[in-house]
């Protein structure tokens, strides 16, 4: 198994997960924009995002998604949420949610506001940054009663969501986190598996620029 990643990418969800099931796993690290810098890495992932998992034949590239199949593959009845259970569409509803709602907007304000303000969309990246705030009260309602999103247990829901507050705290978005979300972020970042991930993520030397896609 063979995870493609770039330092505090989204590919942390997969990281996260493979250090929650314990799973041996090479961590290949890129330069950020691997599609431009990393030779043949379009070969692999046409789009060229990170991260990219390869598990024997399977190949797949959105994040959210590798730690779906991770869980439901390698850690069932724990990480995962079974179609018997009654949380079952709650649980795919926010590890989509994560996504598609919350990390979206943080990438236009990342790119608009923070990495290309020359373009002269500082406002929309700002725009987008709003969103993001409002669109946190679907999990700041779900985690008033509860620890964790789903199945009274800690899923991979739990970690794809977790990956949209660290990157909001990684951006400068802190301040349009919601209190809450804060709190319970820091409580699963207590988890010695995030612990090992982020040291991992950290610890990574990206291969030099235009070395080939090992």
């Amino acid at each position: 198994m063979r995870l493609y990643h770039c330092g505090g990418s989204r590919g942390l969800r997969a990281l996260w997960t493979i250090e929650e099931i314990g799973l041996e796993c090479e961590l290949r690290e890129l330069r950020f924009p691997p599609r431009r810098l990393v030779p043949g890495y379009l070969d692999l992932n046409p789009v060229g995002t990170v991260p990219t998992l390869v598990d024997g034949a399977v190949v797949m590239t959105e994040s959210s998604a590798i730690a779906q199949y991770l869980a439901t593959r390698y850690a069932p009845d724990t990480l995962a949420v079974q179609p018997d259970e009654p949380d079952y569409g709650p649980y795919l509803d926010f590890l989509h949610h994560a996504d598609a709602t919350l990390t979206f907007p943080q990438t236009v304000y990342l790119r608009y506001a923070v990495l290309e303000p020359h373009l002269g969309l500082q406002r929309a990246g700002e725009l987008y940054a709003d969103w993001f705030a409002k669109r946190q009260a679907k999990v700041a309602r779900r985690l008033e009663t509860r620890r964790f999103l789903c199945a009274d247990r800690f899923t991979v829901a739990d970690i794809a969501v977790a990956y949209a507050i660290l990157l909001a705290r990684k951006i400068g978005l802190v301040d349009r986190v919601a209190p809450p979300l804060n709190a319970w972020f820091d409580s699963l970042a207590e988890r010695p598996a995030y612990a090992r991930a982020i040291a991992r993520d950290e610890a990574g030397v990206p291969l030099a620029p235009g070395t080939p896609v090992p």
